[in-house]
């Protein structure tokens, strides 16, 4: 299993767009992958739940997020493992970890959303789970067993679910930021990926990242210097890896540059690779070659903006490509799509091609990993 986040410290870049049809792409092309919902906002849930059934997820679990332990013990066991083995959200599997108390015996199922995709949901309360870790994480350097719980716990579940479901990938989307969440998932999956804007925000969430990962990294050293092996059991083998940017949701200017952007966009966007080398420590991209470093993940492939497909393709639960063939399109839908049918279905093969490139970039990370 390998563990990817979709990471920019700056909102409105497509993240939550991008992790789902990867997601998707991924598992059509034969591999099982789980995607987790760690961003607060929890607009990638609403991509396999309306917001009613969301609710009805979250109402079940109200009582334990105030309390665990005392919701599970005021009921009766065979209930709890009833609710415990149903659909539910990442902040209801972490919520023992914040308390401090054991986890259930059974690990929630993920709602499906293909054969081959599964979804954790996520929790506008997650951030309860935040506010914990910054008084752990200090005690980490001593070994204390329920800090270190505190900070691989998500990586944990994410293992725990690739061995029960034989998931080959685990994406997660994350929040907008480089608060301490954020430090602990970037910090204990394989691999993550950026999604940019071609402009000057863009190359400043560069900086700010590379800013992040300098000391987030340190810290990993430390820690993987001071704890023993058995202590280090759960978190990675070796810090986060680099796997490259992608220009998203950018206007198409056809034949003003060699991506197609607008002449300052594209100024912009040739501007990226150097800010990578620059501010993300280069032992973060050595498995990348110089083209790969140069280059948008896929090239243009899903550079340019999807309109208003998106926005669709979240209504109606499934993949933009499938939009137009799901088969309860409503009112005004049915025109709309209908007239641009071929540039909805189009995007399968884009991101199909996304998606390979990306493994490729895996498969030389675990080529590097090995050697």
């Amino acid at each position: 299993m390998k563990s990817i986040a979709v990471f920019n410290n700056k909102g409105g870049v497509g993240k939550t767009t991008l992790t789902y049809h990867l997601g998707y792409a991924l598992a059509e092309l034969g591999y099982k992958t789980l995607l987790v919902d760690l961003d607060p906002q929890s607009n990638l849930t609403l991509y396999g739940l309306t917001p009613e059934e969301l609710h009805e997820v979250w109402e079940v679990e109200d009582a334990f997020i105030d309390d665990f332990r005392q919701a599970r013990d005021k009921i009766p066991p065979d209930q709890f493992d009833c609710i415990a083995s149903g659909v539910r959200s990442i902040h209801f599997l972490l919520k023992p970890t914040e308390d401090g108390i054991d986890d259930p015996a059974q690990l929630s199922k993920p709602l499906p959303l293909h054969e081959n995709l599964g979804l954790i949901p996520g929790r506008l309360s997650t951030h309860m789970f935040e506010d914990k870790i910054p008084s752990r994480w200090s005690d980490i350097y001593r070994g204390d067993p329920q800090a270190i719980r505190t900070v691989t716990r998500i990586r944990s579940l994410c293992v725990e679910y690739s061995q029960k479901y034989s998931y080959d990938f685990v994406v997660i989307d994350t929040s907008p930021s480089l608060g301490i969440l954020n430090k602990v998932i970037i910090s204990t999956v394989d691999g993550f990926i950026i999604p940019c804007m071609p402009d000057m925000f863009s190359l400043y969430g560069i900086q700010n990242i590379g800013n992040a990962l300098k000391g987030w990294k340190q810290e990993f050293d430390t820690i993987s210097m001071l704890l023993s092996d058995n202590k280090l059991r759960d978190f990675p083998r070796r810090f986060v890896s680099f796997l490259g940017f992608t220009i998203y949701n950018a206007s198409r200017y056809k034949g003003s540059t060699p991506w197609n952007l607008s002449q300052a966009h594209y100024n912009y966007a040739q501007q990226i690779p150097a800010t990578i080398r620059e501010h993300i420590q280069s032992d973060l991209w050595k498995h990348l070659n110089e083209d790969q470093l140069e280059d948008s993940i896929g090239n243009t492939i899903i550079m340019h903006t999807h309109s208003t497909r998106p926005t669709m393709a979240q209504k109606y639960k499934t993949p933009m490509w499938k939009v137009p063939s799901c088969g309860n399109l409503k009112g005004k839908d049915k025109t709309t799509v209908s007239g641009n049918r071929n540039l909805y279905e189009s995007t399968r093969q884009h991101y199909h091609i996304f998606a390979k490139d990306l493994l490729t970039r895996l498969q030389q990370l675990e080529t590097e990993s090995n050697d």
